[in-house]
């Protein structure tokens, strides 16, 4: 399966929240560099904590992918993120059941057909804006 592929299929299991599909796209000790919102889990193979907890605090949420672009073991994935702010998270205790829409981009590396790193950059202020939530302040 090529890099572009296990991308592809990885943003698919989270839209889907297919939890149990995601190791088998992502490492076991993938290094998650793109923190949402402080309070989220900081060590190797946290990002499996973290995409839980996003799924938990938003139903809907969808990742659509705009473009994607491969080159070597890395894969630049611009999506639009989309979604409601339905349930929980250790930042918004109280659902708003808020929408929000904003661009991120994502650079994941791909080592043996699993995503071994991320780090992404998007619009979290729109995001905070959109659902009328408070800037966060690390703890």
């Amino acid at each position: 399966m090529d890099n572009k592929t296990v991308v592809r299929r990885l943003f698919d299991a989270v839209n889907d929240r297919r939890l149990q599909d995601l190791p088998e796209y992502m490492a076991a000790d993938v290094i998650d560099h793109n923190k949402v919102i402080h309070g989220e889990p900081d060590e190797a193979g946290a990002a499996f904590e973290g995409i839980r907890m996003q799924l938990e605090a938003f139903d809907p949420f969808l990742m659509h992918i705009e473009e994607l672009i491969a080159e070597g073991d890395r894969v630049v994935a611009r999506i639009t993120m989309s979604g409601v702010h339905s349930g929980t998270h250790i930042r918004m205790p109280q659902p708003t059941d808020g929408r929000f829409e904003n661009e991120a981009i994502f650079i994941l590396t791909v080592a043996d057909g699993k995503v071994t790193e991320i780090r992404a950059v998007s619009d979290r202020l729109g995001l905070f804006l959109q659902l009328g939530w408070d800037w966060p302040t690390a703890d």
